[in-house]
Formats: structure tokens, C-alpha cells, sequence
């Protein structure tokens, strides 16, 4: 009797959340401010805008790792265009190697190898289960990963969220003073 084994990892709920207020604090204070200042562009124009970067955010942040008994997939919804955001899917035997690489702000990232060295793919590490993931990697491909750790650790994200906290305070002050600058 074969067991079916199937796992989902998804983005980590604190890089999401991280992410999407850090987005919101950086241009919810903009059309306001055009409106205030004269500006060029139009405040409906800033507002599009928003409202597309939100959406291309979630859609790169809605990525999903999938392994199973053969394979190890990067998947995004169906509504995420592929020109946008591509997946891809490597057989646990077509798994040579994972090579490491140093990225331009001298973090680590791990590529998987292919048997037939065409092409390298990234190993997914903001993932909520990074851990887990590992030890799937290891177990079905007999890579040692003892060394592999995520890019960058859950705290880093907490003091980003805090201080994007702070800053969305500020925005509310200037929201509430370009509102009564406009009134």
C-alpha cells in the first residue's frame, strides 16, 4: 500500500502583511498630496495606480511551493498572468544538485540544479515551513542541507512591520492635514 504525500507552502503570513502595509504606507499618502500640491498627475490617475500595484503585490505574494511524491512545483493562481509572475516544476529525479549563490546585498540563495544543467531554479525561501521544505528537499533527493537557512529571519520582517507602523501614523497625519488643507 503506497501513501499519497502532497504539501503546500505559501509566502509567510508576516512578509505578506509586511509587505502589503509597507506598500500601503509608501502610496496611500499620494493622491492626497497631488491633490494639495498642484500636482501634474491627477489624484484618480495616483489612485489607478495603487490599485494596480496592489493587485501585481498580491499576485507576486500569492505564490505557492507544492511537492509531492514526484515532484516539487512554484505555482501562482490562475489569475496571476504567467508574463507576470512564471512557476515552474522539477521531478525530485531530475534534481542534481542545489548550488549556492551569493545575491548583490550579500545574502545567500539556493538554486536547484537540473540533470541536465539547462536551467536552475531558485529554492523558494520566504515561505511559511522553510524548515520542512528542507527536509522534503533532503529526503527525496538526498542533497545535504544542513546549511541551507531561510534569506532572511522572521524578526527582520516584525522590526520592518513595526517601523511601517510608525510610518502609516505619520501618513495618517499627513492624510488628515492635506483633507483639512483641501477643505
Amino acid at each position: 500500500m503506497s501513501s499519497h504525500f502532497r504539501a503546500t507552502f505559501r509566502i509567510s503570513s508576516v512578509i505578506r502583511i509586511t509587505l502589503i502595509s509597507l506598500y500601503f504606507s509608501l502610496t496611500l499618502p499620494l493622491p492626497f498630496l497631488a491633490e494639495v500640491t498642484s500636482a501634474p498627475v491627477p489624484p484618480f490617475v495616483l489612485w489607478i495606480g495603487i490599485i494596480i500595484g496592489f493587485i501585481a503585490l498580491v499576485g507576486a505574494l500569492s505564490e505557492q511551493v507544492i511537492v509531492d511524491e514526484d515532484t516539487i512545483k512554484v505555482t501562482y493562481p490562475r489569475w496571476v498572468p504567467s508574463f507576470f509572475r512564471q512557476g515552474w516544476s522539477l521531478s525530485w529525479s531530475e534534481i542534481e544538485d542545489l548550488k549556492l549563490r551569493t545575491t548583490g546585498q550579500g545574502g545567500l540563495v539556493y538554486y536547484f540544479v537540473s540533470r541536465n544543467a539547462e536551467t536552475a531554479y531558485l529554492l523558494p525561501m520566504r515561505i511559511a515551513g522553510f524548515a520542512r521544505l528542507v527536509n522534503i528537499v533532503t529526503e527525496k533527493t538526498g542533497i545535504d542541507t544542513t546549511d541551507i537557512r531561510p534569506l532572511s529571519q522572521p524578526w527582520m520582517y516584525l522590526i520592518l512591520l513595526v517601523l511601517t507602523l510608525f510610518l502609516l501614523l505619520v501618513d495618517g497625519w499627513t492624510i488628515t492635514t492635506a483633507i483639512q488643507t483641501m477643505g
